[in-house]
């Protein structure tokens, strides 16, 4: 019985990532190879595990792990490009029980090596986590799952266990500072052809501002770029005026209950106990800025 249309739209062909019409700079730029993706040499250099696996076709289901920017999507395309196999993405944000069952129905129906991408796979229930088991488990499909959040928390022990967490930091200046030089630089997808440079200030700003967030830094280019093409000013370097009024008020990362809440009040008590008072202020401020009061303080006793 021939495949249905669902099938081959899914698994006749490697899925390509499309770009939209009117995509922004931060899409157009995601790397497509995995020599192009900064910030994470020491994961993926010759003689790393990850990068042994690959080269001898051994990929193992796989959660990565990381804030958001930091190329957990980009390293999930890029991974199933170089393990010659099929990348079915979904997202746990619009997906359920029912499209998890589609897909890896799909893939036992074709010899093509499938890996299932789930995005936010912390948005799944238990029950959602517990029907991927034993097809995780049977190798029916190779998973590759990311998160913001801490796995030992919001994924199921047993699905933790046939997987292998991999963890990505938030860039670094140096990092960040290469994303911008490839978007300046870039004639085809990036801001190549406008002739933009930037003021060392401006550079600084944008990367302080992005907090590690590679996704983040290069919106607010886009959106610093516009305002700077549009104000006469052409021929200058794009300045770190431009740049604070595109940017406004930086939202600090933060949140109410969750791990990120946790570490910054983990790092001030720490601070305080090595009577570092300037760096509890600091993590005190940090608090503050993100809207943390009175009436919402948790973890400090």
């Amino acid at each position: 019985m021939p495949p249905s249309d669902d099938t081959l739209d899914l698994f006749e062909t490697k899925t390509e990532r499309r770009l939209e019409p009117h995509a922004p700079l931060a899409e157009r730029m995601r790397p497509r190879k995995l020599e192009d993706l900064v910030g994470h040499e020491d994961l993926l250099a010759p003689g790393r595990p990850l990068n042994t696996l690959l080269e001898r076709g051994a990929l193992s289901s796989i959660i990565l792990w990381g804030p958001p920017g930091s190329g957990k999507t980009t390293l999930a395309w890029i991974l199933g490009e170089r393990a010659d196999a099929k990348l079915v993405p979904l997202s746990a944000v619009t997906a359920g029980v029912p499209e998890i069952r589609k897909a890896i129905e799909a893939a036992r129906r074709t010899r093509l090596r499938t890996l299932l991408f789930i995005d936010e796979i912390h948005r799944l229930n238990k029950a959602q986590q517990d029907a991927l088991l034993p097809h995780v488990e049977a190798g029916a499909v190779t998973l590759i799952g990311a998160t913001t959040e801490n796995p030992s928390f919001s994924v199921i022990a047993p699905l933790l266990s046939r997987c292998r967490v991999i963890p990505l930091e938030a860039l670094g200046a140096d990092a960040l500072g290469r994303v911008l030089d490839r978007a300046l630089a870039d004639e085809e997808l990036g801001l190549g052809r406008s002739g933009i440079a930037l003021s060392e200030d401006a550079r600084k700003s944008l990367i302080l501002a992005s907090q590690g967030d590679a996704r983040r830094l290069l919106g607010m280019l886009d959106a610093s770029a516009t305002i700077h093409l549009s104000s006469g000013r052409r021929a200058e370097p794009l300045s770190d005026e431009t740049v604070s009024e595109a940017v406004g008020r930086i939202a600090l990362r933060h949140d109410r209950d969750g791990e990120e809440h946790f570490n910054v009040v983990s790092a001030m008590i720490k601070s305080l106990r090595a009577s570092d008072p300037d760096a509890a202020i600091h993590y005190l401020a940090r608090m503050l800025e993100a809207g943390r009061t009175r009436a919402t303080w948790r973890g400090v006793s």
